[in-house]
């Protein structure tokens, strides 16, 4: 992250991303996740979620803590208080359910001037972003970021320090099917945990356990579902869902050895 804050000045670089990585090392499997991106291990079957994702959803009391903490942040424009919509100047003074930095559930609170800000996290699902603005919460980069028309930046709000899980390979028996799954959102989108992991099934067992492109083709194939098919009405999954219409990267990792088949 600070590499990605020196080159934005040398090379007038700007913008910034996710990131998911899976390092081999002395028998485990280390899976780092900064970001929306996921990894899942799919071992006889099973579903072993090895990430999760950074949203304004999944973060939110972080950035409300945040936001709390350092007020200037928010530029006077924003609440860092969570309402279930967004609130009418009609309003003032009626009660109305919120939520703060240290609140999991709801209560209610008498609606002040001050309420009327946006709120620092807006919409839900995919839909939510920081400010209006971003819907990631970690990630690397995006150092110049700032709410449109405005001179606030969003930068402090996101986090550059990843999720780290372990998972060790010595403590199981692992066959030429068992696979580790690294996609970024494109994916997940459209495609849930098991419709990932009957796609890795189905498509490496029409190959030969030996067969080193087996692995290459799963993640095409993960890719070519989740993008779906140009028609009239854009890329369209196979039950007619809108397909995925950000980037798509998808790796596929075997974790067992290619043993002893004829």
């Amino acid at each position: 992250d600070d590499q990605i804050e020196r080159e934005r000045a040398s090379q007038r670089l700007s913008g910034g991303c996710c990131a998911l990585a899976a390092v081999y090392l002395m028998g485990k499997f280390y899976v780092a996740n900064a970001g929306d991106s996921r990894a899942i291990i799919i071992r006889n079957g099973e579903i072993i979620p090895m990430s999760r994702e950074f949203t304004p959803e999944t973060e939110r009391q972080r950035l409300q803590f945040l936001a709390f903490l350092r007020p200037e942040l928010l530029g006077k424009e924003f609440t860092h208080l969570e309402f279930p919509r967004r609130i009418q100047p009609k309003e003032l003074g009626k009660k109305m359910l919120y939520r703060d930095q240290n609140m999991n559930g709801w209560a209610y609170k008498k609606i002040e001037e001050d309420d009327l800000k946006f709120p620092l996290i807006y919409g839900e699902g995919k839909k939510a972003r920081v400010m209006a603005t971003i819907g990631v919460t970690r990630g690397l980069g995006d150092h110049d970021l700032k709410v449109f028309s405005s001179n606030i930046h969003i930068k402090p709000f996101l986090s550059c320090f990843p999720e780290v899980r372990v998972y060790d390979l010595t403590q199981y028996e692992h066959c030429p099917d068992d696979v580790l799954v690294l996609g970024t959102d494109g994916l997940w989108d459209v495609t849930n945990d098991k419709e990932v992991a009957s796609v890795v099934m189905e498509v490496l067992t029409s190959y030969e356990p030996n067969d080193p492109c087996r692995y290459t083709m799963v993640a095409q194939e993960l890719v070519v579902r989740s993008r779906g098919v140009l028609k009239e009405r854009g890329w369209r999954l196979a039950n007619d869902k809108l397909g995925s219409g950000d980037d798509i990267s998808v790796f596929v990792i075997p974790l067992g050895g290619p043993g002893n088949y004829t």
